[in-house]
């Protein structure tokens, strides 16, 4: 009951600042980007929640069940991304618009927004999916098992469209900074108490040797198939530029990201220990480990709330329940604002309605938000488990978006007919080998290597198609090279 008792009071709370928020929204410029008037502080927190979501609460955590620490390969993606991102996140902000889509169209045409806004819908509806999957398990384990997973889910689903629909990006900042604070602390305080709770290092050390090892059982092809999807995805990721424009001038932008990276790194990596950690009690016992020995994957997926449930300090464990309700909430608001933003922005106002009132747009979007959670929750239904799911989405963003997306700040050459042959490439790609995959008896390609194919047909595409194509007009590429005279 205790547990249960800090998760609904930590609801309650962000349901307070929501409210709080929801009457400061009047335009399309309130709802989107905040007001683009976010200070560094508050950039930084939401920077945070963003990325860690529930693909490193449970996906990644169970990848380090089942491999290690060689599991940061994957986690170590989103690091080096980011380290390019801080040398973009002026420039980004310099051009003050509202979506990633905005900005295709801007350096090539209509296709390019288009093809992007259904990748970017794809991939986030995917990924606010395994949200309400991962809240699912949180409500199921918090109950003992009483509420079946996937009501938890719906259960998700429902707080995460209602609180989204408040203040819309408003609502979010104003959380993230509390939420990353939690997520800190819980894991700050959770790593040396369930050391001990284990019986310490020497108890850890029974693990296989190869969880201790770089590339674990695996090799470094393994390793570059979960390092690219998630620095692909990180390059592209649209709710890291929805909030640079959200930030109120270009140097907030840029200091934010030294922020979020020294948070990434650390959250990430003490998530991934836990895991680790908590593996080493449970390595051999059901439900992680079937009758004739072999892990079961969904199951190992939920390790970190597993030991806060049952192996740390009341209090501890009801600090690091509070962060994973953080992690989930703050990820699962974003990813449905995204798409959500892209269809009444990219789709309706810019094909449909161009004159639509202030007021119906913010209308629109929160109607939209509704409809897409559902989508989103059905869509989930789909895959086997949350790491499958978060790697499929990963690519769509990864390959369909972020090399045109680059290419727009990085290469003056790259021509209009190359930048949306480039989108259309990564996600029919990316398309058919999920396809196949549902399809055929057995996978055509295991998720850790799509981006590979995927992220290759785009990169190739984009070059050969440009340079083969006439050089685009300056007016395309200056404003994402204004130092250009």
């Amino acid at each position: 009951m205790f547990y249960i008792l800090v998760v609904i009071g930590y609801l309650v709370l962000l349901f307070a600042v929501g409210l709080s928020k929801m009457r400061s929204v009047k335009t399309q410029d309130d709802f989107m980007v905040a007001g683009r008037k976010t200070p560094t502080l508050f950039l930084v927190g939401t920077l945070i929640c963003t990325w860690i979501g529930s693909g490193s609460l449970f996906g990644g955590a169970g990848l380090a069940f089942r491999m290690g620490f060689s599991e940061l390969w994957m986690s170590a993606g989103a690091w080096v991304g980011i380290a390019i991102v801080f040398f973009l996140a002026h420039r980004v902000r310099r051009i003050a618009e509202y979506t990633v889509s905005d900005i295709l169209e801007k350096r090539y045409n209509q296709w390019a927004r288009v093809f992007g806004t259904l990748s970017i819908i794809i991939a986030y509806l995917t990924i606010a999916g395994y949200q309400f999957r991962g809240g699912g398990r949180l409500i199921s384990i918090l109950t003992n098992g009483s509420v079946d997973p996937m009501i938890g889910g719906a259960i998700t689903c429902a707080i995460v469209i209602v609180f989204t629909m408040l203040a819309g990006l408003v609502s979010i900042i104003a959380v993230d900074l509390f939420n990353g604070v939690v997520m800190t602390l819980g894991v700050i305080i959770g790593v040396p108490l369930l050391l001990t709770a284990v019986g310490g290092w020497q108890q850890v050390h029974t693990l296989p040797l190869d969880h201790f090892t770089v590339f674990g059982k695996n090799d470094w092809v393994w390793a570059a198939g979960v390092f690219f999807p998630t620095f692909f995805l990180l390059l592209g990721e649209s709710s890291m530029y929805q909030k640079f424009f959200a930030a109120k001038n270009e140097r907030a932008a840029r200091r934010a990201v030294i922020g979020m990276i020294i948070g990434v790194i650390f959250i990430e990596s003490m998530l991934c220990a836990i895991a680790v950690i908590g593996s080493s009690k449970y390595f051999t016992q059901a439900p992680f480990a079937g009758a004739d020995g072999a892990l079961v994957k969904a199951e190992t997926e939920t390790i970190i709330l597993q030991v806060a449930r049952y192996d740390l300090p009341m209090y501890a464990g009801g600090l690091m329940m509070a962060a994973a309700v953080a992690i989930i909430l703050s990820t699962a608001n974003t990813f449905l604002m995204i798409p959500s933003t892209n269809l009444t922005r990219d789709i309706y106002q810019r094909f449909i309605n161009p004159q639509v009132s202030q007021e119906k747009i913010v209308r629109i979007q929160r109607l939209l938000i509704a409809v897409l959670g559902v989508l989103a929750y059905v869509m989930a239904t789909f895959f086997k488990s949350i790491l499958d799911m978060a790697f499929t989405a990963y690519t769509m963003v990864g390959a369909g978006v972020t090399p045109a997306l680059l290419a727009a700040f990085l290469w003056k050459r790259a021509s209009i007919a190359g930048g949306v042959a480039s989108i259309a490439a990564g996600m029919l790609v990316t398309i058919a080998i999920t396809a196949a995959n549902f399809i055929l008896p057995e996978p055509l390609m295991e998720t850790d290597y799509i981006i590979i194919p995927a992220a290759s047909a785009s990169i190739l595409t984009l070059i050969v198609v440009s340079l083969l194509t006439p050089p685009p007009p300056e007016e395309k590429w200056q404003p994402f090279w204004p130092e250009t005279k």
